[in-house]
């Protein structure tokens, strides 16, 4: 099989349990500066190569018969000078391996898709069920009002559990990115009769995950100020509800996906790939500090405009069809993490 980001934070723990599964992998890794630092070199089971360039891709696709496709350049954007980026290294790059599939005669694909894609989630009104709030307002946000509104008597929304059927609306540059992937596989998979699963990765945390960039995830962005005894910064009033899921599950739902589409499947599909234990932004701050001692979280009571305010998965589809279910709780992982080797 072939393993695209082979190298990468997530890609390199994919590899390792997909070969203590049994699978023979075959690793490529184009090393962007912005995951690995500059210069960095791929490790000697990983091969340097672009998936934007299309002879290369058919010649590691020779005997292959799934890939999972890791490979991307992740984060939200900085501004919009990033949208390039994002669309050459995720979308174009995307559309060369599917035709390259194709043309190899490779119908099974893993597809490395996130949480993203589902925008500000899934809300509930207690007078009027599920709904679609209305934007924040800047007047709520400045006095300190953070949650969403119902659209239809303005009553305060509270979250529920995001399924793999609700609308995709994405909010970034990653997010549209991540939409487009998707739908230029499912359409892949319609034409060619094979076989996609998508796995919507919520917040992936664990050693190894590359330090406080414009690009990183909020974990690792706690972690790099505790390093330099800076207490973490938590905004809004700290209570916006994520998943976090642990690497080495995002690992295991990958293996599960890639024996699913050997079991005769077609057609495409998407999973949510997450811990099912939500927790607060505040509570992980809070974790971390914890298990390092001698610091607490500052809330800051700011906030940025786009984020946002809950979105937390549910996780029945993949273990009901996958049968992957998380295996690290998130209080046991955070604590770990809070100590944990990171790259970069």
């Amino acid at each position: 099989m072939l393993l695209t980001g082979a190298a990468g934070f997530i890609g390199s723990r994919i590899g390792a349990q997909l070969s203590a599964a049994g699978h023979e992998v075959v690793g490529v890794d184009v090393m962007l500066p912005a995951a690995h630092g500059d210069g960095a070199q791929p490790p000697p089971d990983v091969r340097l190569l672009d998936v934007r360039d299309a002879d290369a891709v058919a010649e590691v696709l020779r005997g292959v018969d799934v890939v999972c496709h890791q490979a991307a350049v992740v984060g939200a954007g900085v501004n919009a000078a990033d949208a390039p980026s994002y669309g050459s290294h995720n979308d174009f790059a995307t559309t060369v391996l599917l035709a390259q599939m194709y043309a190899a005669g490779c119908r099974r694909l893993v597809l490395a898709s996130s949480m993203v894609v589902y925008g500000q989630g899934r809300y509930g009104c207690p007078q009027h069920g599920i709904v679609d709030p209305v934007p924040r307002r800047r007047a709520d946000l400045d006095a300190g009002v953070f949650d969403h509104r119902c659209p239809v008597g303005d009553e305060p929304v509270d979250w529920v559990l995001v399924d793999e059927d609700a609308p995709l609306r994405p909010r970034s540059l990653y997010a549209a990115s991540k939409v487009a992937q998707e739908h230029y596989a499912l359409a892949w998979a319609e034409s060619t009769g094979g076989s996609v699963v998508a796995l919507r990765y919520h917040n992936v945390y664990g050693p190894g995950m590359p330090r406080d960039t414009p690009y990183s995830g909020v974990a690792a962005i706690f972690r790099s100020s505790l390093e330099k005894g800076d207490a973490p910064k938590v905004f809004e009033d700290g209570g916006q509800m994520r998943d976090f899921v642990h690497v080495d599950d995002i690992a295991a739902a990958n293996v599960a996906a890639t024996e699913a589409t050997g079991a005769g499947a077609a057609g495409f599909d998407a999973y949510n790939v997450c811990s099912g234990r939500p927790v607060s932004i505040l509570d992980v701050a809070t974790a971390l500090c914890d298990a390092r001692g001698g610091i607490s979280p500052a809330v800051t009571g700011q906030y940025r405009s786009g984020d946002v305010r809950h979105i937390v998965a549910d996780p029945a589809k993949a273990a009901q069809r996958l049968g992957f279910r998380a295996a690290v709780d998130p209080g046991a992982g955070l604590r770990e993490f809070a100590d944990a080797p990171l790259r970069g």
